[in-house]
């Protein structure tokens, strides 16, 4: 299929700006596009109007939300929840846009470190983790619920200044899987997902546990 119009857009084009939840439909079709086991409407709605500790934003081709990402700032760490781009949107530094944007809300936050898990078998999301200076600090084995994978845990210990920090491949916008630029995992609404899909169950989130990626 043909890129669309708004597909041929240049990275200035878009915008970054907080989720609310009018945004919500864009959000999760894209989710149900990039990830094995998708959050539901349910969770999203729970982390924007109930998780004090939790802030989400949106890339914004017009009217159209093409991305999105979001994070959790506990004291002066700053931890990934999820990041994806519209597979028709995918290699346009999107990916690059939202998870500088992260690191920026972060700061301001008073955070001073960045973590994130992400899949072993998912390089395209960790060569642009290590753009931006996150390194590799340890492994969960079986975290995503899944498939079982391991994740590889990944820090930035020093958020400022935001944005990348070193020269990698081009085009790198991972995240869940090799094509969907997000590369953590969390679970529905309660923690990172990969976690244990019994806790987001008991929580009442409302849909399956399982790995997220961020781009």
């Amino acid at each position: 299929m043909a890129p669309s119009d708004d597909a041929r857009s240049q990275p200035a084009e878009i915008r970054i700006e907080p989720m609310t939840p009018g945004d919500l439909p864009g959000v999760l079709a894209i989710e149900r596009r990039s990830f094995p086991t998708p959050w539901s409407e349910r969770a999203f709605v729970s982390e924007l109007r109930d998780n004090l500790y939790a802030d989400y934003i949106v890339a914004r081709h017009g009217d159209r939300v093409v991305g999105y990402a979001g994070m959790w700032c506990i004291l002066d760490e700053a931890h990934v929840t999820t990041i994806a781009v519209d597979p028709e949107f995918r290699g346009r530094g999107v990916g690059d846009r939202l998870l500088t944007a992260l690191e920026q809300r972060a700061l301001r936050y008073g955070c001073r470190r960045m973590t994130l898990e992400v899949r072993v078998s998912n390089h395209v999301a960790q060569r642009l983790y290590r753009r931006h200076g996150f390194r590799p600090c340890g492994i969960r084995r079986g975290y995503y619920v899944d498939n079982g994978e391991d994740a590889i845990v990944m820090w930035r210990d020093r958020l400022d200044p935001p944005g990348p920090v070193a020269t990698e491949e081009p085009g790198a916008e991972g995240a869940r899987g090799a094509a969907a630029a997000d590369g953590l995992e969390a679970t529905d609404g309660v923690a990172p997902r990969g976690v244990d899909a019994a806790s987001a169950s008991a929580a009442g989130a409302g849909g399956a546990a399982g790995g997220s990626e961020a781009p």
